[in-house]
């Protein structure tokens, strides 16, 4: 496809500061297409019975990805002219023990439990993304040492864990817990760059 081809930007449907970070890496402009006051979010996070994590994260994904494309269909009628048509990506991460889905704590106890079951344990960090209807999936394995309750305590006090699929972010302290991660460090962060290019790639971007 040729650079003039290439839309100016793209809408981001999400507030995590990580994915624009990401974003930046790759050097793809973006602007935010975030919810409206009185759209449920939060709705499209909840689980169904019997749902595999991978399944889980997939269907949120998309489901959040057509809610971002209601909402700029809605936004566009309300600007006119002025409102450029660049496509939407939407990108949900959650962490799997198993088939045990540990979505964002509800409080501080939630966080210490998360943690407390990840400890000296291996788990998955799944993170899918939808650009333009077509979806990818990153799956990444991380491997923690056995933490002690001290460290718990300390890192649900630091605030870090609220608000971050498994209570924890990998770019944060809990790195020092890390002892092997195979797979994609920016997935687990929020935001796999490979899958992401390759979806980005043919609607006109270069890496």
């Amino acid at each position: 496809m040729p650079d003039h081809a290439t839309p100016p930007w793209l809408y981001l449907a999400s507030q995590s500061p990580r994915r624009r970070q990401l974003l930046d890496q790759l050097g793809v402009s973006h602007r935010l297409l975030l919810p409206d006051a009185h759209e449920d979010a939060e709705a499209l996070e909840a689980e169904r019975a019997g749902e595999s994590p991978e399944d889980y994260v997939q269907r949120v994904t998309f489901a959040k990805w057509e809610a971002a494309r209601e909402r700029r269909v809605r936004r566009q009628a309300e600007v006119g002219h002025d409102w450029v048509d660049a496509p939407i990506l939407c990108a949900d991460t959650t962490v799997a023990l198993g088939d045990q889905i540990l979505a964002k704590p509800v409080d501080d106890a939630d966080a210490a439990r998360m943690l407390g079951l990840l400890s000296g344990r291996t788990h998955r960090v799944l993170t899918a993304v939808v650009v333009h209807g077509q979806l990818r999936l990153s799956t990444s394995h991380v491997t923690w040492r056995t933490l002690e309750a001290d460290e718990i305590r300390r890192y649900v006090a630091s605030g870090e864990p609220m608000g971050k699929a498994g209570a924890y972010a990998i770019q944060g302290r809990s790195g020092a817990w890390t002892q092997h991660i195979d797979g994609s460090y920016s997935g687990i962060m929020g935001l796999p760059l490979f899958e992401t290019a390759e979806l980005l790639k043919p609607l006109g971007w270069s890496f």
